[in-house]
């Protein structure tokens, strides 16, 4: 059989909870075509290499001496600390150490922004806003809640794109309730400091529960993060549930701020969490709060915002850096 044309390549998108791989083809008029992920949870790996070996231990033949690695962490330093996860990465001697010969790392939000424009329009949900797809050209805020709570801009103008990563996520947490005033006090008392993060992400739902809980004088029940999520959205615990309304709520006004912020005219929601409440959004005040911004609520309200349904777009966007790599095109 005759081989495709193009080069093949190792992608992983390294999260604080799971590591996922795939084999990535780039074909040579820049189409990328992705094989089937693996996904493997980081605590079962002491080390980002470990992980990797993992992977590759699985492949049929020889693994690619080319890869591009979306990490969940600043990237600029010599040394990466993931945030939500103790691994630590060298990028001076990773090249060496995983046996290759050409490497592309960049941080997993960034990879997101830069998978953007290999997207469809069948991998986009309209969440809120107006129903009209994003515009082509001008600010795209890019927020993802997962173990953390990633974000990222993307900025379309005279024909450039620019990816722009940064580290939003980590912003103050701002109440604008006196339960969310409640709240936060009590998150203080466990946290210092409180950031958006603490609130909108995984974790952030148990955080949420546990501060509702201590609210209302109640004793709140040892989740671990699935669980908790389980019992929020099937509403098997009430207190969860209410968390779960809480979430979406700060989650609006949190992507509200991040859009005025980076002056967007459209958003883009990311991560493994919302398409499993993609169905309740509606209904828990998330769009309302996004646009209820003052003297600014009508053009927040003209702001569309959607779901990207892609399934893997770290990989596709670390991919996609690496063949813009390439061509020249970074």
């Amino acid at each position: 059989m005759t081989q495709p044309s193009g080069e093949t390549l190792i992608a992983a998108d390294i999260g604080g909870t799971n590591a996922r791989f795939c084999l990535a083809h780039i074909a040579p008029g820049g189409a990328i075509t992705l094989g089937p992920p693996k996904t493997l949870p980081t605590r079962d790996h002491a080390s980002f290499g470990d992980c990797w070996r993992a992977f590759t231990a699985t492949l049929p033949g020889q693994a690619p001496r080319a890869a591009a690695i979306a990490i969940a962490c600043p990237v600029g330093a010599e040394i990466l600390q993931l945030t939500n996860s103790p691994w630590v990465i060298r990028p001076a001697t990773l090249t060496q150490e995983l046996g290759l010969d050409h490497l592309t790392i960049v941080n997993d939000f960034g990879a997101i922004g830069h998978a953007v424009s290999h997207l469809t329009p069948a991998d986009l949900r309209h969440l809120a806003g107006p129903q009209i797809p994003p515009p082509a050209q001008g600010s795209t805020s890019i927020i993802g809640p997962g173990t953390g709570l990633g974000v990222a801009q993307l900025l379309r103008r005279n024909g450039h794109t620019h990816v722009i990563e940064t580290e939003g996520g980590h912003g103050d947490f701002a109440p604008l309730d006196p339960l969310e005033d409640a709240i936060l006090a009590q998150l203080r008392q466990r946290f210092g400091r409180v950031s958006n993060e603490r609130i909108a992400s995984g974790p952030g739902l148990g955080n949420l529960y546990q501060a509702l809980a201590a609210i209302e004088g109640k004793t709140a029940t040892p989740y671990d993060d699935a669980t908790i999520w389980d019992a929020a959205i099937n509403q098997t615990d009430p207190l969860a549930a209410t968390a779960l309304q809480r979430f979406c709520l700060s989650l609006g006004a949190i992507a509200g701020d991040i859009a005025l912020a980076q002056g967007a005219n459209s958003v883009l929601i990311a991560g493994g969490i919302i398409p499993r409440i993609a169905h309740m959004l509606p209904n828990t005040g998330f769009a309302t709060r996004f646009a209820a911004k003052g003297r600014f609520s009508h053009y927040m309200a003209a702001i569309p915002i959607h779901l990207i349904t892609h399934p893997q777009p770290g990989l596709l966007g670390a991919a996609a850096v690496y063949a813009a790599g390439k061509a020249g095109g970074l």
